[in-house]
């Protein structure tokens, strides 16, 4: 990878056409196989209509991305000679001209060298500054508003700044996916579908997610669908503006049915979380529910770089509060990451005894341990007398942390898990570790400018440095089974407890010192050039 990190670092040579081929070859083409035999006569007319709806957020989200990306992209798929099309392909890949394994480099001329920290959101020669000043000056409702999920932030003739809500900014495509969305609502017989479809269309016009995201807790149909502004990690500014997405996807029942028990134990974690007790929720949201699904198609942030294998959503404190949080399992897409990915990799990091232990049921185990823990630990704290939240005190650093918290918490409730009687092998400790230490290369790979790779620097050094990751003379590495449980409590302690105390200190002395990559690290993702680093979904 790193030949391809200097070529995109000299500004006035791009990469040719061998070139974009090897870099897309790094997304590995996956079939990805889903089951509509549970679908009712209304449900198969309405997928289609969901469908368009989600491939209307892709363009969406690259105006959210950047102010000319549509423009470039309409440019891009006019040229047809072979350069033109791989250009084409890398940047649906990317939806953009910047590449997301590459440090969010350019890798097409007349473009910035790196797309910008606040992507769209705000105007480009905005400084952080001059956000903050202008929010201090506002009065409270219209502050929250500047810095909610939902406004991008212009300049009106005068080059003050102004806010517009989402629903003006993308009126004609959000008025499009909405009238797709009725549509859909008034073929399907289920219920709690026809919902969440008409509330979610009524909330693209009126700017408002509040009901939506509620009847979205409520969704209990065979078809489970996601669309809306979710995610923040493109505004790197402040991480405060949401990105559109989507996800239609098929309910596995079975499987969903087999992992309710998490959700039953999360309180249970809750009260034994390795902080401070009064940092603990007493009471977590009510609902918990944990849907494992196959995905037909994803869009917009869903569908860029590294594809999402999971998610934990809604990202609204206030719904979160009343009603917990959603665990959203995209098996086929972690079968695919499993087979094309992680296999490879743990043939060239691990010792050879160690390899036994890799195993898919952990890997897709701790991919749910990751998004419970997205929705346990602090989210309502208070810093200096004012009522807040991590999010809001950690800024642009609240991403990567938190990726890093949701891994090893995750961890942690498996560990606590095992100690308090469920059934598991007994080899359950060493899969579970070896699993993981395997999948940190997978997530290493993404890169720093990724808030999971980042995340993943921090957790891999931290543990490291305690002992519980060891490197091997040959530069392969394990796990130490003596170190790593306490390693890894010692580690979800000081992450929490950064959150607990929207301590922006000390997140940014955390992720200088450890969210870098080492020597030892670095020669061993070098020697994972050849492998793909993640999947470019195919759908059978």
């Amino acid at each position: 990878m790193k030949h391809i990190l200097v070529l995109l670092a000299a500004a006035a040579v791009m990469p040719d056409l061998t070139q974009l081929k090897q870099m897309s070859a790094r997304f590995a083409p996956a079939k990805l196989k889903h089951d509509e035999s549970s679908l009712s006569a209304g449900d198969r007319r309405a997928l289609p209509k969901l469908l368009e709806a989600a491939g209307i957020l892709n363009y969406v989200f690259m105006d959210q991305l950047w102010s000319g990306n549509r423009a470039l992209y309409e440019k891009l798929r006019q040229d047809t000679s072979p350069l033109g099309k791989e250009r084409q392909h890398y940047y649906w890949l990317n939806k953009g001209p910047w590449s997301d394994l590459d440090g969010h480099a350019a890798f097409l001329p007349g473009v910035p060298e790196r797309k910008p920290p606040g992507a769209n959101f705000y105007p480009e020669d905005m400084t952080r500054e001059e956000f903050e000043a202008w929010t201090k000056s506002l009065p409270v409702a219209e502050r929250e508003q500047a810095e909610g999920f939902f406004t991008v932030i212009r300049r009106n003739a005068n080059r003050q700044l102004t806010m517009t809500p989402y629903s003006q900014a993308y009126a004609a495509d959000l008025g499009k996916a909405a009238r797709l969305l009725r549509e859909a609502a008034a073929l399907t017989e289920n219920a709690s579908l026809k919902k969440f479809l008409t509330l979610r269309a009524d909330a693209f016009l009126a700017n408002d997610y509040y009901a939506s995201d509620l009847a979205w807790m409520d969704l209990d149909a065979p078809i489970d669908i996601t669309i809306g502004p979710y995610e923040t990690y493109n505004d790197e500014l402040f991480g405060y503006k949401a990105a559109f997405e989507a996800y239609v996807t098929i309910r596995d029942d079975q499987e969903s049915g087999r992992l309710a028990d998490f959700a039953s134990r999360l309180q249970e974690v809750e009260n034994n979380l390795p902080i401070d007790a009064r940092y603990r929720n007493p009471k977590l949201g009510a609902a918990a529910p944990i849907r494992v699904v196959n995905e037909v198609m994803a869009a917009g942030d869903g569908a860029h770089g590294v594809r999402t294998a999971a998610f934990n959503l809604p990202n609204d404190e206030r719904v979160v509060h009343e009603k917990g949080s959603k665990r959203v399992m995209l098996k086929n897409i972690q079968e695919a990451k499993f087979q094309s990915a992680l296999i490879p990799i743990a043939a060239r990091v691990l010792p050879k005894a160690a390899r036994e232990d890799l195993s898919f049921d952990y890997f897709f185990m701790h991919i749910l341990a990751h998004e419970l823990s997205h929705g346990i630990g602090p989210h309502q704290i208070e810093v200096g007398g004012r009522a807040t939240t991590p999010r809001q005190e950690m800024k642009d650093l609240y991403s990567a942390i938190e990726e890093a918290k949701a891994d090893v918490t995750g961890l942690f409730m498996m560990q606590y898990l095992f100690d308090h009687g469920l059934a598991h092998p007994p080899a359950a400790e060493h899969e579970l570790y070896t699993t993981f230490l395997a999948s940190a290369f997978r997530s290493l790979r993404f890169g720093l400018t990724d808030a999971h790779g980042k995340g993943m620097a921090v957790q891999f050094n931290y543990l490291s440095d305690k002992g519980a990751f060891v490197a091997n003379p040959d530069g392969t590495f394990a796990v130490d089974f003596g170190k790593v449980k306490g390693a890894v409590r010692d580690l979800a302690h000081d992450l929490l407890t950064l959150e607990a105390q929207g301590d922006y200190a000390g997140a940014k002395k955390m992720l200088d010192t450890l969210g870098v990559v080492r020597p030892a690290m670095q020669r061993a993702i070098d020697g994972l050039k050849s492998l793909p680093t993640d999947i470019d979904p195919v759908n059978e």
